[in-house]
């Protein structure tokens, strides 16, 4: 038997402008938990690409149990044992569990053209029990929470008797007790032989669940080392290459006058008499747990929720906001948790998404003037640390980082005085993390009013000036950061439906 399931030797790819990955080596033991962290940009997806089939190295090899392999395909490497269950997953929701498993391998009557049902949804269901989720395997999987559907993604590897499954940020849209779930069926799918190559940001899950961890820079191999050898401090110096002192850089600004007020704000079965109010120089946090209402909250204040009722007010004025572009005409901006189905449109460059938001500071006359367009976006790429081999590059090729940063500075550009961030550092690193933080006191400084919802609690108490706390649709409580109240026992407690 071979050392490793799958083994990476000096794999180098190239993309025009860019060595994603440089000599990467990579060696992974059957049965354990193997840990990949890195920047965004550090070439952790082309890695994955590489290792399922969907690019072609240029130079190296890949083993898997000793033996040389080429992927010219994903069907290549599914052939081999190997599986990958994305972020983004690859799911159709109005397809039952039993389609979504068997999509692509269907089990046919014998002798007939015809499905054979009645042996796919036995398999189906018999492998969801295994994972520990007994469900209806005839039911869309639209019925479902992002939880289960993780969960046929990864039962789809255990029916190809997968080696190697590579799990992609896999809880990063996942709740507490989803988490939880995913945790453990994990450890057992260890348990049974199988490997986990475990991608993450949040340094946390990998100390609880890794094995052993590789640290990747600028598609560079680090370190390897036995996870229980790592702490924090070791982790993101690797990474970034530099210690952060400071992972949350929280300034201390002199607080303005009210910039947004929010009162009795309703919607049937959503948003209960919602109030609240912000104020220029200042960052608010909004905390709950998943499905509290927060990012239906702030969809509303932009116009892009139905709301039944309630009052906005802007500096004072009442304002009826109808839709984003009623927000935008009143200097609100809105960065998304969803960045690529919302926030960006991945087919275009770069240069075209920083503007998209505010079109009309970049004409001149009838027309775009392109030497605008090239000297802010030059100077966006600049300021926000954008890595990209230039502005004309597609948005889709860019790393999750690097991604929001480019939704950032298209609504920067269009010089709003409140900001909207839901879920803002979702799925990107640390490193980069630290830089959106400081985006956020550059804009405070300035005297903007910053709203940040987040699930990270770390992040809500690293960064915020005040806290509100939501649960199911409503206000249960607020928190400031000068007083005793401030902390995560209390956050939690209102979040739950305590009183604080």
């Amino acid at each position: 038997m071979a050392d490793y399931v799958v083994e990476l030797k000096n794999v180098t790819k190239r993309f025009p402008g860019v060595v994603a990955l440089q000599n990467m080596s990579l060696q992974i033991k059957p049965g354990e938990i193997h840990g990949l962290i890195g920047e965004n940009g550090a070439g952790k997806s082309t890695l994955i690409k590489v290792l399922t089939g969907v690019h072609q190295a240029d130079e190296g090899e890949i083993f898997v149990d000793g033996a040389k392999q080429i992927f010219k395909s994903p069907n290549d490497a599914k052939a081999a044992g190997i599986a990958c269950v994305y972020q983004e997953l690859n799911i159709i929701k109005l397809l039952s569990i039993t389609d979504n498993i068997f999509i692509n391998k269907m089990i046919r009557k014998k002798n007939s053209r015809f499905l054979d049902y009645n042996t796919m949804h036995k398999k189906a269901h018999e492998v969801m029990l295994s994972l520990g989720q007994d469900v209806d395997e005839k039911k869309p999987c639209g019925n479902f929470g992002m939880g289960i559907m993780q969960m046929v993604e990864i039962a789809k590897a255990v029916l190809i008797d997968a080696k190697l499954i590579i799990m992609d940020e896999p809880t990063s849209s996942l709740g507490e007790k989803e988490v939880e779930q995913l945790m453990a069926t994990v450890r057992m799918l260890k348990e049974k032989g199988v490997a986990i190559l475990f991608v993450s940001h949040k340094l946390e899950e990998l100390f609880e669940l890794c094995d052993r961890v590789t640290v990747m820079r600028d598609g560079e191999h680090i370190i390897t080392d036995d996870i229980t050898n790592m702490d924090n401090d070791k982790l993101i110096t690797a990474m970034v290459g530099r210690t952060l002192d400071n992972q949350y850089p929280k300034i201390k600004v002199k607080r303005g006058q009210e910039a947004l007020k929010v009162e009795n704000l309703n919607s049937t079965g959503v948003l209960r008499d919602i109030s609240f109010t912000a104020y220029h120089g200042e960052i608010l946090g909004i905390s709950g747990l998943v499905g509290a209402g927060r990012t239906e909250t702030c969809q509303a204040i932009f116009g892009a929720f139905p709301i039944d009722g309630g009052n906005i007010y802007i500096d004072g004025r009442n304002v009826v906001i109808k839709s984003p572009k009623d927000a935008v005409k009143n200097r609100i901006a809105l960065l998304t948790e969803d960045r690529k189905g919302q926030g960006l449109v991945l087919s275009l460059g770069i240069d075209t998404n920083l503007i998209l938001a505010n079109l009309k500071i970049f004409k001149k006359g009838p027309w775009l003037n392109k030497n605008k367009i090239k000297e802010i976006g030059s100077k966006n790429v600049d300021d926000f640390k954008i890595k990209t081999p230039g502005l004309k590059t597609v948005v889709g090729q860019l790393s999750g980082g690097n991604q929001q940063k480019v939704v950032i500075g298209k609504w920067i550009n269009t010089d709003a005085d409140i900001f909207i961030f839901d879920e803002p550092t979702r799925g990107i690193d640390v490193g980069a993390k630290v830089e959106v933080y400081n985006i956020m006191n550059k804009l405070v400084a300035q005297g903007k009013c910053v709203i940040m919802v987040s699930s990270e609690l770390p992040e809500i108490l690293g960064m915020s000036d005040r806290v509100i706390i939501m649960r199911e649709g409503k206000i249960m409580g607020e928190v400031d950061r000068d007083t005793e109240k401030f902390s995560q026992e209390n956050i939690m407690k209102a979040a739950w439906g305590g009183k604080i």
